[in-house]
């Protein structure tokens, strides 16, 4: 029997679900991702305007590696959780579970790379010394995302991210100009605090009185790993790889390459969005027939906003660019083209994995694999070309052709569920579940 307290969180969650409805979760989530991606491109805006070309770069390298964290936090619990079927009593524990294991790992990983890195000099150490620091606070705040999401509150994470955006800008505006890259990455961390106390005001009726459980993450079959992995190989690697131009070329390149992705910044929340709270939406279309028609549309779609918005980019007037990335448009402009045609193709390759997760998870880590790396590759001979153009280049290249071999890995998918002998081995085999 069930505490009366769980009855009621029960209660309360059921009515909010019926109030919003189908179209207005989806009304929410869009609106959710698109404070997210207004909040994550003005955060580097504000960044490069306040900062020299030195400085912008620094600060890019930092978030840089807050990027790949927070990649790999979102595929090893918030990706995994999205995914969590069960009753009502089942979900809410493993939302509670995924915010404990966050907010205990992201500690663990802070202080150590605030106590491995504080004695290091540059302006680069010392903004990664206070990214460790302000680490449980960002990492624990996203995570809440992804509870909502599995709740079906994304009313509730569009308010946290209202609250996240509101504290933010005024906090990095605050600062002077040329502040250096650990003053803007403390600025930056610590107004993430009121959306983290808003998140756990939100959702601590549902998940007081359950039993933690967090070690549950840390079993061989929890998808975490499984989509770790796949980040890893899928996005971690370029950004790692960007990095190491960084270290034997210049970190100006990474700059160049860092202002560019900003300025995109909106689409890269709208693909992380479709990836991590696209499932639980598309579920609830009543074949796979559907959900793939539905993720194909999303596809043009979103290659199609990628396209407009490089277009805007490139047309944009030079005062206008600075205003935007400062010292830094005059590196980042001329990435433009190479950059915008990458999302496009992104945007393809974006929507057929999520296709495969939806109906063979197990499908999208060889795709991953071997493109990702492929991708590398690219990039390093790119830049061994042609400089830093040929490397955004490079990374064009490797997205196009990531796109092309996940939709034809739906392709004969499909074909396989439509014929009875292979879809009963796939049930079998549980190629068909995550």
């Amino acid at each position: 029997m069930e505490p009366h307290g769980d009855r009621r969180a029960d209660r309360v969650e059921a009515e909010g679900e019926s109030v919003l409805g189908v179209r207005a979760a989806v009304v929410c989530s869009g609106a959710d991702q698109g404070v997210a991606a207004l909040t994550n491109i003005l955060v580097l805006v504000v960044a490069a305007r306040l900062s020299t070309a030195e400085g912008f770069a620094a600060f890019s390298v930092v978030y840089t590696v807050f990027t790949v964290l927070l990649g790999l936090s979102a595929s090893y619990v918030g990706q995994a959780l999205v995914l969590v079927r069960g009753g009502t009593a089942e979900v809410r524990g493993a939302c509670r579970n995924a915010l404990i294991f966050t907010a205990t790992v992201s500690t663990v990983v802070g202080a150590v790379m605030a106590v491995g890195l504080a004695a290091l000099p540059g302006g680069t150490a010392r903004g990664l010394t206070v990214l460790g620091l302000v680490l449980p606070v960002v990492l624990t705040q996203d995570s809440m995302r992804y509870c909502f999401a599995t709740l079906r509150l994304p009313h509730y994470a569009l308010a946290v991210d209202v609250v996240r955006l509101t504290a933010v800008l005024p906090a990095l505006a605050a600062q002077s100009n040329s502040a250096n890259p650990a003053r803007l990455v403390a600025a930056w961390g610590l107004s993430a605090l009121p959306a983290l106390l808003t998140g756990a005001m939100l959702l601590a009726p549902r998940l007081r009185g359950l039993r933690a459980k967090p070690r549950q993450l840390l079993r061989r079959d929890h998808l975490g790993r499984r989509f770790a992995v796949e980040f890893t190989v899928g996005n971690a690697l370029s950004q790692l790889a960007i990095i190491g131009l960084g270290l034997i070329a210049s970190q100006l390149v990474v700059g160049a390459l860092r202002g560019a992705i900003t300025l995109f910044g909106p689409m890269n929340v709208l693909f992380n969005a479709a990836t991590a709270f696209g499932p639980p939406i598309l579920r609830r279309a009543p074949t796979a027939a559907r959900q793939a028609r539905a993720t194909a549309i999303l596809a043009v779609v979103l290659a199609g906003v990628a396209g407009t918005w490089t277009v805007l980019l490139i047309a944009l007037p030079e005062r206008a660019g600075r205003q935007l990335l400062g010292e830094t448009w005059s590196s980042s402009v001329a990435l433009l083209p190479a950059t915008g045609s990458q999302y496009t193709a992104m945007a393809a390759g974006t929507c057929a994995l999520l296709t495969l997760r939806l109906l063979r998870p197990r499908a999208t880590l060889p795709i991953q694999v071997v493109f990702s790396l492929l991708s590398v590759a690219f990039l390093l001979t790119g830049y061994a070309l042609g400089g830093v153009i040929g490397a955004a280049w490079g990374l064009c290249l490797g997205s196009a052709l990531k796109a092309c071999a996940a939709w034809t890995r739906i392709a004969f998918v499909r074909r396989e569920t439509r014929s009875p002998a292979p879809q009963r081995v796939a049930s079998m085999s549980g190629d068909d579940h995550p």
